[in-house]
C-alpha cells in the first residue's frame, strides 16, 4: 500500500494532537512537510519534544510555499481561527484532501469563498458528533425507542473557560465570540441527531457580566499583585496544579479592558419541521458545576445524556423505566478524535466519504454566524445564505454600526 503524505499549515497543539492520531491509524503515513510562520524556532523545539515525529520533515514559512514544493495526499490546518477558511481555499484550489479545524470560517465572506471552493474530500473537526455517546443516542433515534424527536434542550457549562479569556482566544478579531468557538461542536452533534431536519431561523443572546474589569490592558498574571488571591490566577492556591510564585507564566488577566468574549450565550433554533432547540452556554462554571449535553425528548421518551459523567439515560414516558449507559473515560472528545483521523485516511485513499463533510461544516458556521448576528441586532435571523455576489459584512462590521449595549456586544 503507498504511503500517504501529509502536510500541517499551522503546527498548534491541535493538529499535533490529530497528526499523531493519525500515525499511529495508518502506519503508512506520514508527516512530510510543516508550514507555519514559527518555521524556524519549531525545529529544533520539535526536535527535542516531539520523539521523531518530525524527522525528515520539510519546513515552510508560508502555505504557498509547502503547497507549490510538495506533493501531498492530506493537509491538516491548524491555524488560528481567522485563517482557517483562506488556508482551506488554497488546499481546495489544489484538490488535496483536507482536514479542516472549526470553526471553518469567522465572517460571511470567508464562509462563502469556502462554498464555492468545497470538494468532498473534505472532514470538518467536529468530533462530538462522532463520540460514542452521540453514535448511541443517534442509534437510539433511529430504532424508534422515544419517538421522533420533538424538542431539544442543550448546555454547555465548562470548567476551562479560562483559556478564552487568558490566552490567545481572548482576541476577538481571531475568535468573533463564543458562538463559533464553542456553541460550534454543540450545533454540529444536534444537527447530526436531527438527521435530515434543517434549521431555519434562530434568536440569540449574549453577555459578558463575569470577565469584565478595569485592570490594565495587556496585564500578565505573573505582573499582577493579585497572583495569590484571583481565583483565574494560575498561582491560586486553590488550582490542583498551582505554580510558584516565581514560576513565569503567560496567562493574561481575565479582568483587563482587553479581554474579549462574551462569558454567556443563548439561542433559539426553530428548524423545518416545526421543532426547535434551545441551546446555552457559559465560561464561569467550575468543579463539580460543569456539565455539557442535551434531552433531546419525544413523545415516547427522553434521551439525557452528559460528557462530564460519561453517562446516558433512556427516560421511557410510558412505563416508567429508565436505561442508564455509562462509558469509560476518554480525553479525546469521547473517542471522537480517533474517528475522524481514521475517516480522514479512509478519504484520500478514496475508500470512504466523510462522516464530517464540508456541507455539514458550512451549515454549522451559518448557524454559528447568524446566531452571533442575532445577538448583535437583537433580532430573529433566518439561517441562509445570502447570494453568493453579496457583500455582506463581517460581524465586526455590525457589532460597529448595531448601537447595541455593551452587555450585548463583542468586546
Amino acid at each position: 500500500m503507498p504511503s500517504l503524505r501529509l502536510g500541517v499549515i499551522g503546527f498548534g497543539e491541535r493538529a499535533r494532537h490529530m497528526v499523531k492520531i493519525m500515525l499511529r491509524e495508518d502506519s503508512t503515513a506520514r508527516l512530510t512537510a510543516i508550514a507555519d510562520p514559527r518555521s524556524q524556532a519549531l525545529r529544533p523545539e520539535l526536535a527535542a519534544e516531539e520523539s521523531g515525529l518530525t524527522d525528515g520533515v520539510s519546513f515552510y514559512d508560508t502555505a504557498d510555499e509547502m503547497l507549490d514544493n510538495e506533493r501531498l495526499d492530506g493537509v491538516i490546518i491548524g491555524t488560528r481561527c481567522s485563517l482557517h477558511a483562506a488556508m482551506a481555499v488554497k488546499v481546495l484550489q489544489r484538490n488535496i484532501g483536507l482536514f479542516l479545524e472549526k470553526p471553518i470560517a469567522t465572517t460571511m465572506q470567508d464562509l462563502l469563498s469556502l462554498k464555492a471552493a468545497a470538494r468532498p474530500n473534505v472532514v470538518v473537526s467536529f468530533p462530538l458528533r462522532v463520540s460514542a455517546i452521540v453514535r448511541l443516542a443517534s442509534k437510539i433515534i433511529a430504532e424508534g425507542h422515544i419517538g421522533s424527536v420533538e424538542h431539544v434542550q442543550a448546555w454547555c457549562d465548562v470548567p476551562y473557560g479560562a483559556v478564552y479569556y487568558q490566552g490567545w482566544y481572548r482576541d476577538e478579531n481571531e475568535t468573533h465570540g463564543m458562538f463559533l468557538q464553542k456553541a460550534s461542536h454543540d450545533f454540529d452533534y444536534i444537527n447530526c441527531l436531527l438527521d435530515n431536519r434543517r434549521p431555519t431561523m434562530v434568536a440569540a443572546m449574549k453577555s459578558k457580566q463575569v470577565f469584565q474589569g478595569n485592570h490594565t490592558a495587556g496585564l500578565s498574571c505573573m505582573n499582577c499583585v493579585e497572583k495569590k488571591t484571583c481565583f483565574e490566577s494560575p498561582y491560586q492556591s486553590s488550582r490542583e496544579f498551582p505554580l510558584s510564585l516565581d514560576t513565569p507564566s503567560k496567562d493574561m488577566c481575565a479582568f483587563a479592558v482587553d479581554t474579549g468574549n462574551e462569558d454567556s450565550g443563548s439561542a433559539l433554533i426553530m428548524y423545518d419541521s416545526g421543532l426547535h432547540v434551545s441551546y446555552s452556554q457559559n465560561f464561569y462554571s467550575r468543579n463539580k458545576a460543569a456539565t455539557r449535553g442535551a434531552r433531546l425528548i419525544g413523545y415516547l421518551g427522553t434521551i439525557e445524556f452528559d460528557w462530564f459523567t460519561e453517562s446516558l439515560k433512556v427516560m421511557y414516558h410510558q412505563d416508567k423505566r429508565v436505561e442508564t449507559h455509562v462509558f469509560d473515560p476518554t480525553n479525546d472528545h469521547g473517542g471522537g478524535d480517533q474517528k475522524l483521523a481514521a475517516n480522514f485516511l479512509q478519504v484520500i485513499r478514496g475508500e470512504a466519504p466523510s462522516i464530517s463533510s464540508m456541507d455539514n461544516g458550512l451549515l454549522n458556521g451559518l448557524v454559528c454566524i447568524k446566531a452571533t448576528e442575532s445577538a448583535i441586532t437583537h433580532q430573529f435571523e433566518k439561517i441562509e445564505f445570502p447570494d453568493d455576489g453579496s457583500k455582506s459584512g463581517s460581524v465586526s462590521d455590525l457589532n460597529r454600526t448595531s448601537g447595541s449595549t455593551k452587555s450585548l456586544t463583542l468586546i
